[in-house]
């Protein structure tokens, strides 16, 4: 998976800036997220991975998008396949989602509790959030049975373990210690 970030990284930079000075950076995300579904379509990578020609590869792909993708977008994924990396194009899209929400200062934070919270929980959960982090949250809310009590809080690389289990995890390691 690491390689196809490195592969796909110059894409979706590539792809955000493009859109940013276009005023187009919804309208490409969704051309993005629908030519990375084509992309892991069975049947699609199966014919990717073929012995057809690249113009025939490419043809096909574009006509299976149809009017999904505007023209800067179809040349975007002729770029991309002749330099044989439509199969990253799942990456291409994780990437660029992360430039634009970098660039709205938006962040995702997975929430899972013991039981579902309420409105008004994950609306003082996602206040204090937004100024630990001081960017607008998206809160991503599941529910594990497993969980005793507290919340299991991850937002990229940052993670909050608050439950019971990883507060005593904590005390036994500090006795221990």
């Amino acid at each position: 998976m690491s390689e196809l970030t490195t592969v796909a990284r110059p894409y979706a930079k590539a792809a955000f800036d493009f859109a940013v000075e276009h005023g187009a950076i919804e309208k490409w995300h969704e051309m993005l997220v629908f030519a990375a579904a084509v992309a892991t379509d069975a049947t699609m990578s199966t014919f990717l991975s073929s012995a057809e020609t690249l113009e025939k590869k490419t043809h096909v792909f574009v006509q299976v998008c149809g009017e999904q993708l505007d023209n800067h977008g179809q040349n975007f994924v002729k770029v991309m396949a002749e330099n044989g990396r439509l199969k990253a194009l799942p990456a291409v899209a994780t990437l660029y989602s992360e430039l634009r929400a970098e660039h709205e200062k938006e962040i995702a934070v997975d929430v899972t509790s013991a039981v579902k919270l309420t409105k008004k929980q994950q609306d003082d959960l996602a206040k204090a959030l937004e100024q630990r982090f001081s960017r607008k949250v998206k809160l991503n809310c599941t529910v594990d049975s497993a969980i005793t009590g507290g919340l299991f809080i991850k937002a990229g690389d940052t993670v909050i373990d608050g439950t019971v289990r990883g507060k005593l995890t904590r005390l036994a390691h500090a006795l221990q210690s």
